[in-house]
């Protein structure tokens, strides 16, 4: 929906709330997340069917030829294609999609738990 004809049929309420600052900046957020998953969606599509095909070609003919297993151009553009889209993931969830603030708090907790449990006894 365009932007004249969403500020159209919004509500005054609504307006306010679009003004928001964190609100555009969540639902900016979303956009980019359902960006990625439509992108590794189409990525998993597409490179299951470019195997099966790289695998599976001259098939009526000669049968299933097990060397295509591991030739290079079979997942080729598998792997170069997965960079891009581990660079996409990266660009979606930041840096920190491992080791994140809630990570390293449970991390201190647990350690801080662990020397605590030591020390009761001694």
């Amino acid at each position: 929906m365009g932007r004249f004809r969403k500020y159209m049929f919004e509500s005054e309420a609504d307006r306010e709330l679009i003004s928001d600052e964190h609100y555009n900046m969540a639902y900016k957020k979303v956009k980019r997340i359902k960006g990625f998953y439509s992108h590794l969606r189409i990525y998993l599509i597409i490179n299951v069917l470019l195997i099966i095909s790289n695998l599976s070609r001259n098939f009526i003919g000669s049968g299933f030829n097990e060397e295509r297993l591991f030739e290079w151009h079979t997942y080729s553009t598998a792997l170069f294609w997965g960079i891009g889209l581990l660079a996409h993931a990266l660009s979606v969830y930041g840096r920190d999609i491992f080791f994140s603030d809630a990570w390293e708090e449970r991390k201190i907790k647990e350690i801080m738990d662990k020397k605590s449990a030591n020390t009761k006894w001694q």
